[in-house]
């Protein structure tokens, strides 16, 4: 687990696991997170999965996500081909690609969705990462959707203008597929930012929320 010592030096942080149920769930989560990573600590090393997507979306996902991890050091981006929408359905097979997961990548932070998201899919991905990930700083990204599950998050993570902008742009630049859907509009990806920027009164006016079920202290 990686713990925030509040009396001492603070642990280091090498490696980071991205997981997204989606091809663009990751970028519109916790990408502004990703980007001031990638930028601040190059050094690190990122792990990015994406569970869903056909040949079109599978190449907007990783030239996206390349886009976001340019500052890093060290990178992998997988893509697998999950039936999306059909998650519950094919647990056995994603469990156990968990369980080799777990096997080949030791991360100090994980980047995942939200436990009570109401997409059957983000949530079956959540639940198997805390299955695999048992002793693992976990923070569970939220997805703006039809759904209205939005909540209350509990950590947040300052960005400015600048961070806002090339957030938005890499993922309505990235993923010409999507342009389409009335949702995938700046105003939507710029609307959450700024509410959870006033929620936790960010200097910059925007943040990104995650949920911090377990945090050591």
């Amino acid at each position: 687990m990686l713990k925030l010592n509040l009396a001492g030096r603070q642990p280091e942080l090498r490696k980071v696991l991205c997981l997204g149920a989606h091809c663009d769930d990751i970028e519109i989560g916790c990408g502004g997170t990703i980007l001031q990573l990638a930028e601040r600590k190059p050094e690190l090393e990122f792990l990015w999965v994406v569970f869903s997507g056909d040949a079109r979306r599978a190449a907007e996902a990783k030239r996206c996500a390349q886009l976001f991890l340019k500052g890093a050091a060290k990178k992998k981006i997988v893509v697998k081909r999950f039936r999306d929408s059909f998650f519950p359905y094919q647990g056995a097979v994603i469990k156990q690609f968990f369980v080799g997961l777990q096997k080949q990548f030791s991360p100090d932070l994980v980047l995942t969705h939200y436990r009570h998201d109401l997409h059957q899919d983000h949530r079956l991905i959540s639940e198997l990462t805390w299955n695999a990930f048992r002793n693992h700083l976990i923070l569970e990204y939220e997805i703006p959707k039809f759904d209205g599950d939005m909540g209350a998050p509990n950590c947040f993570v300052a960005l400015d203008e600048a961070a806002c902008r090339k957030k938005i742009r890499h993922v309505l630049e990235a993923f010409p597929s999507q342009k389409s859907k009335q949702w995938f509009t700046e105003d939507t990806l710029r609307a959450i930012l700024r509410l959870r920027g006033i929620e936790c009164n960010s200097p910059g006016k925007y943040a990104e929320a995650f949920y911090g079920r377990k945090i050591l202290l």
